[in-house]
């Protein structure tokens, strides 16, 4: 089945979304490793790779079907960040705007009764699901431990454990 213009349109456009958060997290990293948030920065190491990774899915599936992905520029994120909290903040405002991208994509292969489309974008929804799960109990431990450095320091440790691990494993 041919995918649709508008869809194969979205499509690209999140590659684009997850090139632009792979690189977003790899400079929250960075910024983390010279701040010396050690467990944050292996987090968002791990963060940027999957969100590659997802990029890698949308390239393969959109060639998969003789359309010919864009490869996108990227914007440049931000260099610093005013604190640990405020880069998880930013991060699932970012992971909830993909969740929508998403969403609008399954709208549109629905309406188009691409099932083939529909089925590779079911992995992304609920990946979607952990992910915004992911950072918003991330951002209960600052509720929760506080903001003062002993607690910050919980939560940079808290953030290496979860380094490399699927965010349904997440515990609050």
């Amino acid at each position: 089945m041919k995918i649709s213009g508008p869809l194969v349109k979205a499509l690209n456009n999140q590659i684009a979304m997850e090139a632009n958060a792979a690189n977003a997290y790899l400079s929250a990293a960075s910024w983390c490793d010279i701040t010396g948030y050690d467990g944050a920065a292996k987090f968002f190491h791990s963060q940027a790779q999957e969100e590659h990774q997802h990029m890698l899915k949308f390239v393969n599936f959109v060639n998969g079907q003789c359309l010919g992905a864009i490869i996108p520029g990227v914007k440049q994120p931000p260099k610093t960040y005013k604190s640990l909290e405020s880069i998880c903040k930013t991060a699932l405002s970012n992971e909830q705007a993909v969740t929508k991208s998403i969403n609008h994509m399954v709208d549109l292969a629905q309406k188009d009764k691409d099932h083939n489309t529909i089925t590779f974008l079911q992995y992304f929804v609920n990946e979607q699901i952990e992910e915004e799960q992911q950072f918003e109990d991330i951002l209960q431990k600052f509720n929760l431990i506080g903001r003062d450095k002993l607690a910050i320091y919980e939560i940079d440790k808290l953030l290496g454990g979860l380094a490399n691990t699927p965010a349904s494993d997440v515990q609050n």
